[in-house]
């Protein structure tokens, strides 16, 4: 009885546990891009704000923009029921980018809400289309502040450590895929090459088809004149036979 105790007791205390270990990690503010962020490419990125609060609405999100890896193109898509603020600042330092000079980059994009907000159970996406992204680089960090309309301010603005646990309020990432060779116009010129590859092989084709009804079209004659020729001897043999025979 008391072995079948322990082991009821035993299989409690592991439900409990793979409960607690299947229960979903708190939701937090994070970019992705719409399809792929690709290194010297320009691309569509979502920031997804869920509201993590039952008695609270979301009404302003804040988006501080990398200054280490400046964007010289950053434009905002409208969002109904919000207003859009985007702020430029000088650079510490210029940066380079495709041979250009950049002394001053967008720093920072402010959404605020002119109505409800993101309300509780609900979440929102905030487009921005950004580029050219850096090629020098894996990823891109931003700095994100939510701000509830109860005044709470919730800053997703730590960085994840090599090894380390997924900190409290991590910092939103986006991860940045190979270079493509799309913008640099090869990929056309490999198009047009399988497309000339293709068609000659179809002509090839064709020619060997020809080719092919020709030699059968030669054969057919040559064995027509061949039973001719055949039926002619046969003639002949017989026509002089009755000669002979008559002589």
């Amino acid at each position: 009885m008391k072995a079948s105790r322990i082991a009821a007791v035993g299989t409690v205390a592991a439900s409990a546990v793979l409960v607690l270990s299947a229960a979903p990690a708190f939701a937090h503010v994070s970019v992705s891009p719409d399809g792929a962020a690709a290194k010297g490419g320009y691309a569509v990125v979502n920031f997804k704000v869920p509201n993590e609060r039952d008695d609270a609405s979301t009404t302003k999100l804040e988006v501080s923009l990398p200054t280490d890896h400046p964007l010289a193109s950053v434009m905002p898509q409208p969002v109904q029921g919000w207003n859009v603020q985007v702020t430029k600042s000088k650079l510490d330092k210029p940066v380079s980018l495709h041979g250009e000079k950049i002394d001053e980059a967008v720093t920072k994009v402010t959404w605020t809400a002119d109505g409800k907000g993101i309300q509780p159970g609900f979440f929102q996406k905030f487009p921005l289309s950004v580029g050219a992204l850096p090629e020098d680089t894996d990823q891109l960090v931003f700095k994100a502040i939510q701000t509830y309309d109860n005044k709470e301010v919730v800053r997703w603005i730590e960085p994840q450590k090599e090894g380390a646990e997924e900190p409290e309020n991590p910092a939103p990432v986006l991860a940045l895929s190979a270079a493509t060779e799309d913008h640099h116009g090869s990929a056309g010129a490999e198009d047009a090459s399988d497309t000339e590859k293709s068609d000659g092989a179809a002509k090839g084709s064709d020619q060997a088809a020809a080719s092919s009804d020709s030699s059968d079209t030669t054969a057919r004659v040559l064995g027509v004149v061949g039973i001719v020729v055949g039926a002619l001897g046969v003639a002949y043999g017989v026509f002089a036979n009755r000669r002979r025979t008559n002589a």
